[in-house]
Formats: C-alpha cells, sequence, structure tokens
C-alpha cells in the first residue's frame, strides 16, 4: 500500500515538475522572442502569438488583487501536494500533477516576475482570437481538469456496473 502511494506521489511529482518546466521554459522563450505590440498569426485570427503580462486571471479579472492570486497560488501547491499524496490510481496522479504543475508554473510568475515579489504578473503569449491571452499552464490545468472529469466519469460508469440490479415487484 504504501509503495503505491509513493510511486503514484512520485508519478504526480515527476508531471508537475515537468509541466512546470515546460511552461517556464516557453515564457522565457516568449520573453525573449515576441512583443506586446505584434501579433504572429498560427491559426489565421484564432490563434496567435502576442507577449503579453496579466495581473489578474482569465481576461484579467481581479487585476488589483495580485497578491490574493500569490495567495491562492500557494494554497492550491499544498493542497494539491496533499491531493497527489492521497491519489488513489496512477489515472489520478497524473491530471493532479497536470494541475498541480500548471498552478506552479502561474505561482512562479506570481512569485517572481515583475513588478515586485507576490505581486508578479502573469506571462501570457497564446493569443485566442480577440478573447484572451493565456500561457501552457492554463493549457496544462485543463488538461488535468479534463483528465480528472474523465477518472470521475469512468469510476462513476464502473459503480453503476458492479451494483446489483434488483427488480422491484411493479416491474415484473
Amino acid at each position: 500500500m504504501m509503495r503505491s502511494r509513493s510511486r503514484r506521489l512520485a508519478v504526480a511529482c515527476l508531471v508537475a515538475l515537468t509541466m512546470a518546466l515546460v511552461d517556464q521554459g516557453t515564457k522565457a522563450m516568449a520573453l525573449g522572442q515576441l512583443s506586446e505590440e505584434q501579433r504572429i498569426p498560427l491559426i489565421g485570427d484564432l490563434l496567435g502569438l502576442q507577449l503579453a503580462f496579466n495581473p489578474g486571471t482569465i481576461m484579467s479579472l481581479g487585476s488589483n488583487s495580485t497578491w490574493v492570486f500569490t495567495v491562492i497560488g500557494i494554497a492550491a501547491a499544498i493542497v494539491l501536494f496533499y491531493a497527489a499524496w492521497r491519489a488513489t490510481s496512477m489515472a489520478w496522479a497524473i491530471a493532479i500533477g497536470f494541475v498541480w504543475g500548471g498552478a506552479v508554473g502561474n505561482l512562479i510568475d506570481r512569485l517572481f516576475a515583475p513588478p515586485g515579489f507576490g505581486h508578479g504578473h502573469v506571462t501570457d503569449f497564446l493569443a485566442y482570437g480577440n478573447l484572451f491571452i493565456g500561457n501552457l499552464a492554463d493549457i496544462f490545468i485543463g488538461i488535468g481538469v479534463g483528465l480528472g472529469i474523465l477518472q470521475m466519469l469512468r469510476s462513476h460508469r464502473s459503480q453503476l456496473r458492479s451494483k446489483p440490479t434488483t427488480i422491484t415487484p411493479r416491474e415484473r
């Protein structure tokens, strides 16, 4: 039991570390190659590359509360570590690792990016039409949530299959 738990925790940590490193690497490349003024189209007007610095959350919501998102990010990293430690399967460990890595990727920006410690703006570079600009950490969080939902549906379906069926007198 303990060996399996350790293995699942190690997988979640490895996935999280990989996602955070990929996120930070792509942000470093974006900082070196992109500008805030010019958008490079990838798929017409639907998807492009453009540098942006986000003090808030998606669509810059909460821009004046950057420190709150830093606190939430720290709390999320702690909760996700606990969730990874408690993961009941490898699939859950992987899903948690994706969310955890994305959360840590954005938390690193909040802690160390300008304008200052705990108030840093998240580096974004994936422009989704004229809707918003995001980063790979956001995608990793979405992938992890999607994998978690699939895992819940799978678990629910297997529970339904394992329930004994009884026929009531009215159904006969």
